[in-house]
């Protein structure tokens, strides 16, 4: 690790979307910049999201935004205000990044390039002068409460403003490996429960025979038991793993949850929810009128994927192996039933590593919801993930990254 300067006006620990847009915004100010990032390339996690597509915001308006960030909504109110989804589509569209909407107002590259997104913070940051800094910081030096520099694993930097922008817990193979709430605490600052959020969901049930099925055009509904009510029911696409379900749906519905107890989540998926039960049945007699001397599990391969039918016929409690024209008014309701409501029983999260965000973070309370500064360490600084403030998927975690990004990177580089 080598550094062009003794002393810096801004440290931007971790080059990640927050981060890199935290450096812009400071640099971009005057402020001299060092970000310090140990990963060979930056912005690792920022390149597989999306499924390597990167949904970088959502194009709609602050309200709605606040609408769908769960987790402490109302501290997003000042940097959303100063910079909004539509000022994050502008920075990049300005870059030569051309940018497309898609279902549910979610912005994408017009490549499916992730790397186009990561590439374009990059190369503001180098076009503002921000130095790139190969290192891991160990520790945050401060003297009477106050920011002084950071520790590297290579010797000390200085500086009299730190952005911590470290992400969380998720993914830790990109970075982000937790090291930012340790720092944060050693300062005295209180880091929330961490837990994973849009993550896989485990079943009770074994869904190996259906791994790998996707279903698209599916109804996904999760019902909490204890408090008898649905919290999330939305049409997409879902899959089916060795473990249980996976998938944009599955994903999202993972947010709306609390902590997972035995029996309070269950997961109904609506196969066919463009039609209703009266529907359905017309449907599936005439089916089965046309095919009344076959097998129901061949009978059925019309209407269902081949990998779904046996399970759901033993959900029924029909067989498989039952001709058609012998099947009653019974089996038949049993079998519409499970279609209309095919039931999994949530048992666990999947890991954090394997979740998108991490739920928690560094106490909102404790940080000014204008400048992102600490309210116990001055000229310490929080950016993106590592705080406590988690959206639902369709870009707004990324949004997050980037608003509190630049009012980080402005109010370290105006407080100078």
């Amino acid at each position: 690790m080598r550094c062009k300067m003794d002393k810096y006006d801004v440290i931007v620990i971790g080059a990640g979307a927050a981060g890199m847009m935290a450096a812009v915004t400071a640099a971009g100010k005057g402020a001299v910049t060092a970000v310090i990032e140990p990963n060979e390339k930056v912005g690792r996690k920022l390149a597989i999201t999306g499924k390597g597509r990167c949904n970088l915001t959502n194009n709609s308006d602050n309200e709605n935004i606040l609408k769908n960030i769960p987790r402490n909504p109302r501290f997003m109110y000042s940097a959303l205000s100063m910079f909004s989804a539509e000022d994050t589509m502008n920075f990049f569209e300005w870059r030569g990044v051309e940018l497309k909407t898609e279902r549910g107002n979610r912005v994408f590259p017009v490549s499916d390039k992730a790397y186009d997104i990561v590439d374009a913070l990059f190369f503001a940051m180098k076009d503002e002068g921000a130095e790139l800094i190969r290192g891991r910081v160990t520790d945050i030096l401060t003297e009477n409460n106050a920011v002084k520099g950071v520790k590297t694993e290579s010797g000390n930097i200085y500086g009299d403003r730190v952005i911590l922008a470290t992400g969380g817990m998720s993914y830790p193979v990109t970075g982000s490996t937790g090291d930012g709430y340790k720092l944060a605490g050693r300062l005295g600052h209180t880091v929330t429960e961490l837990k994973p959020s849009l993550v896989p969901l485990e079943t009770r049930e074994n869904c190996a025979e259906m791994m790998g099925l996707s279903l698209k055009n599916v109804t996904l509904t999760l019902r909490d038991n204890e408090k008898n009510k649905n919290v999330f029911s939305e049409m997409g696409e879902m899959l089916f793993t060795h473990f249980g379900i996976s998938g944009p749906l599955v994903l999202s519905a993972s947010s709306r949850m609390d902590r997972i107890s035995e029996g309070k989540y269950t997961a109904l998926i609506d196969l066919k929810p463009a039609l209703d039960m009266q529907q359905l049945e017309k449907r599936i007699m005439r089916d089965f009128d046309e095919r009344k001397n076959m097998q129901l599990d061949n009978a059925l391969r019309k209407l269902l994927p081949e990998k779904i039918i046996l399970p759901l016929l033993k959900r029924a409690e029909v067989s498989p192996t039952k001709q058609v024209n012998s099947v009653t008014k019974a089996e038949r309701g049993a079998i519409l039933s499970c279609i209309k409501a095919f039931s999994l029983s949530i048992t666990a999260y999947r890991p954090i590593a394997e979740a998108i965000i991490t739920d928690g973070g560094i106490s909102v309370k404790e940080i000014n919801p204008k400048t992102m500064e600490s309210k116990l360490i001055k000229g310490l600084y929080f950016a993106g993930e590592i705080i406590d403030v988690t959206g639902f998927t369709g870009g707004y975690n990324l949004q997050i990254a980037f608003s509190t990004g630049y009012a980080a990177g402005m109010a370290a580089a105006e407080g100078l």
